[in-house]
């Protein structure tokens, strides 16, 4: 926050604190306090930084609120009256919606940006909400500085693509990123963006900080969970396949041509609840005889999983032949656990995993002893009319302003198949890594993945748009290959967007797989080899 405000011009400041998962732990603070629900570290850097701001005359817009937001908006009054800084805050809520879903530990609606721009409009310098999308941060503040109505859906979705690439941060300007070598990310400054009035925007840092900005940053955050052309939010329905990108100078990114459509008729609402109880436990197999090794400890183990609602198995073979040094002669067999009784998740399977220690595969070790089980959560998204929300305002002075659903909606469809490029010329061709060509970045919608794979020349889109298929990413990523994969293709990015329906199971929160949030998904599918023409190798 410190170095967002001192690195150089800023007139509204945005920070973005809820993951789903982020959600989950809010809901369980809850239940201890509940008073709780609103991320405390936001309050931290206030502390340090709100004089500055004032000073500044920057505004701070946050979704740090939480489950709570007006209970964090009183504690930003109350440490702004400690500090002697007189600010106006105000915070946005309406999104809880727990009470109408039973067994639900935090249930809340996805709201746009229109609450956040009646508190701006009247006078706020603090806006706290509850759970808004992560675009909302930047759309609601350009709707009171442009006078934005909700039938400006053009400006709109160009402020909502802004937001997307705003979001998580250091991801826009080289943080995560596939060609990470193209500059120096040791330490990546955060992005802003420049929006105008027509609803194009510049993408850029400040001065002097590290990483960088450019077309391929952009895109590979653009991608980064989303699907299809069509981005649907509460205000309005962004369409990708509209986005035109071109490099405006060293570490600018020009934004232009986004197309907005009317939001669909109904809002996400996002489920957290307690699944039940979760251990672990990874053996480490060393030196010889590996799947034996591991036969063996999963026949001892047998007797005392039969209870367990479900049991997962992965040897994960890190090990090599002849090898250097302890740690790269080992490999790995992970055990997990799952059951709405702790206890048989819990003391059953540590105490049979420790009883093993003396009496089972050579070398026998774990990385950690068993616990007696975690509760785990899962995450289910549903849908409700915008009528089903009250969408308020809560102004610094106290008002309560009502935020109006959008009138006009529109259903969401897919929007049909763009036509490909002329493919390449028949040529000599290599087996190589596909991320020789091609860059990517992955993530997760709840339980699904979504993998983002972007050409950085023409003639590598030539290729990439007709090689890799649904198909060829099922072959390629083997576990997909029982679940539903949907490609969308975005020429205009000279991209193509999967999504792997089910991968994650329940969600981040559940741990379903080795990589729960599916974030090395990408670079895992760049590894892997094809036959790619020489010409762009």
């Amino acid at each position: 926050m410190r170095e967002m405000l001192t690195g150089g011009d800023l007139d509204v400041l945005t920070g973005d604190y809820l993951a789903e998962l982020t959600m989950l732990i809010l809901g369980r603070d809850r239940l201890k306090d509940p008073g709780a629900g609103y991320a405390r570290t936001f309050l931290r850097q206030l502390e340090d930084c709100l004089g500055l701001a004032h000073e500044r005359g920057v505004k701070i817009v946050s979704n740090a609120g939480g489950l709570n937001p007006a209970g964090l908006a009183d504690a930003v009054r109350h440490l702004a009256d400690r500090l002697g800084i007189p600010v106006r805050v105000a915070h946005v809520e309406g999104d809880d919606l727990t009470a109408a879903n039973p067994g639900s530990l935090a249930a809340h609606a996805y709201l746009g940006g229109f609450g956040i721009a009646a508190c701006l409009r009247a006078g706020a310098d603090i806006v706290v909400t509850g759970r808004v999308t992560d675009a909302a941060l930047v759309t609601g503040p350009a709707a009171a500085h442009f006078g934005w109505q909700e039938t400006d859906l053009d400006r709109l979705a160009g402020a909502v693509v802004a937001g997307h690439v705003l979001e998580c941060g250091a991801q826009a300007t080289g943080g995560n990123y596939a060609f990470f070598r193209d500059g120096d990310v040791r330490r990546p400054g955060f992005p802003l963006a420049e929006l105008h009035e027509d609803g194009s925007c510049v993408i850029t840092k400040h001065p002097g900080t590290g990483g960088f900005v450019d077309v391929g940053t952009v895109t590979a955050q653009l991608l980064y969970e989303t699907a299809g052309a069509r981005y649907p939010g509460p205000d309005v329905t962004a369409r990708l396949d509209t986005v035109r990108l071109g490099q405006d100078g060293p570490d600018r990114v020009r934004i232009e041509g986004v197309r907005g459509e009317a939001p669909p008729p109904t809002l996400k609402v996002g489920l957290n609840r307690l699944g039940g109880f979760r251990n672990e436990v990874v053996f480490v197999l060393t030196g010889l005889d590996v799947e034996a090794k591991a036969a063996l400890v999963r026949e001892q183990l047998e007797p005392a999983l039969g209870k367990a609602a479900e049991v997962r198995w992965e040897l994960v073979r890190t090990d090599r032949p002849d090898a250097p040094s302890e740690e790269t002669a080992s490999a790995l067999l992970r055990l997990v656990v799952r059951d709405p009784d702790q206890e048989v998740v819990g003391r059953a399977l540590s105490g049979a995993a420790v009883e093993l220690a003396l009496a089972s595969y050579p070398g026998f070790h774990v990385l950690a002893p068993p616990g007696k089980g975690s509760p785990y959560g899962v995450f289910e998204a549903v849908y409700v009319p915008h009528g089903a929300v009250d969408h308020v305002a809560v102004l610094h002075d106290g008002r309560r302003v009502p935020v109006p659903p959008p009138q006009d909606t529109l259903v969401l469809d897919d929007v049909p198949e763009p036509a490909l490029p002329e493919p390449l010329p028949p040529g000599p061709a290599r087996r190589a890594p596909l991320g020789l060509v091609a860059g990517a970045r992955s993530g997760d919608k709840g339980g699904d993945a979504n993998v983002g794979v972007w050409a950085r020349t023409d003639d590598a889109w030539r290729w990439l748009a007709h090689e890799l298929t649904a198909d060829r990413f099922r072959e390629l990523i083997p576990e997909s290959r029982p679940l539903k994969v949907t490609r969308h293709v975005l020429p205009d990015l000279r991209a193509l967007n999967f999504v792997v329906e089910g991968l994650l199971g329940a969600g981040v929160a559940a741990r379903h797989r080795f990589d729960p949030q599916a974030k090395a998904l990408g670079e895992w599918l760049r590894s892997r080899h094809l036959d790619i023409p020489e010409a762009l190798l």
